[in-house]
């Protein structure tokens, strides 16, 4: 017997809202372990199924997640450039293709946990079906409300596209950029070691929208927020051989204890790396950045 709806929707807002708390705590991925723990009101609601990339609780109506694992599986389920999740039915006709179809059909909103790493997944939400093909077997979900109101999602109009890929480069790409970085770098700051992650940012060496600027560990490093903005407004900048510098005008600046220990006492330190060779800045895009810094 399902739930009255209006407790169905206030469940779907809970875990909105649980998921908010928890990002603004500094949470940039979620466990496996947490997000099958999950209680609403002192009730256990699994967020993840333990078997399958579907979560369709018994007396819900409709989905209420879906999943990507970081593992490649038997089904399609892929990204587009515009933002739309392509994500397959299951194998076998039943329950859980009929709930899926029931969220497009209603318009409910959902959750999109996308695989990380082993176990580990970031966030998106609300996301909506936007398109149902039960003959391909698949549905398209959109990682942004906004996809829901153009005409045809599945074939946009070229204003329609530019605008999707730069929702997709904030909604899709910051959240695995940051959850990639700052996972490579331990959760701290790579200059001064800082390791409160609600402190913390995925700071991108050549920024996302430069050409070379790719969503990538090796063009990013993990810096606490005063390090970051410094960073981007080149007061500080990095060596490619991984060495801190300040700006001359800065150095000679007197002032509190802020200036003193945040960033004077920074200059010539060296940069903490991941423990990963693979996962080091970008010489080449570190250069590219002093130079800027240098200028």
């Amino acid at each position: 017997m399902s739930r009255p709806r209006t407790e169905q929707d206030a469940i779907r807002t809970g875990v909105f809202r649980w998921l908010d708390d928890r990002r603004n705590a500094g949470a940039y991925e979620f466990s496996r372990d947490e997000l099958t723990n999950y209680t609403y009101d002192g009730e256990r609601i699994p967020l993840l199924d333990t078997s399958r990339g579907i979560r369709n609780p018994a007396d819900f109506d409709s989905t209420l997640t879906v999943m990507t694992s970081s593992k490649k599986t038997v089904y399609s389920d892929g990204i587009s450039s515009e933002g739309l999740v392509t994500y397959s039915y299951q194998s076998r006709d039943g329950g859980d293709n009929v709930k899926l179809r029931h969220a497009f059909e209603s318009g409910d909103p959902l959750v999109y946990f996308l695989g990380v790493r082993p176990s580990y997944f970031v966030a998106f939400y609300p996301v909506y079906i936007v398109h149902d093909d039960p003959v391909e077997r698949v549905v398209h979900i959109a990682l942004d409300e906004s996809l829901r109101y153009f005409d045809d999602p599945l074939n946009l109009k070229e204003y329609e596209r530019r605008y999707a890929k730069r929702l997709v480069r904030t909604r899709l790409h910051q959240p695995m950029f940051r959850a990639r970085v700052l996972r490579a770098y331990g959760t701290a700051c790579a200059i001064c070691e800082l390791k409160h992650s609600e402190l913390l940012d995925a700071a991108h060496i050549i920024a996302d929208a430069d050409l070379n600027g790719v969503a990538e560990v090796t063009n990013g490093l993990a810096l606490c927020k005063i390090h970051h903005a410094s960073y981007d407004r080149n007061l500080l900048g990095i060596t490619p051989d991984y060495e801190v510098r300040i700006d001359q005008a800065l150095l000679d600046e007197v002032d509190g204890p802020m200036l003193r220990h945040g960033l004077q006492d920074m200059h010539g330190r060296s940069l903490r790396l991941p423990e990963r060779r693979v996962d080091h800045p970008s010489k080449e895009r570190l250069a590219e950045k002093f130079a800027l810094f240098a200028a």
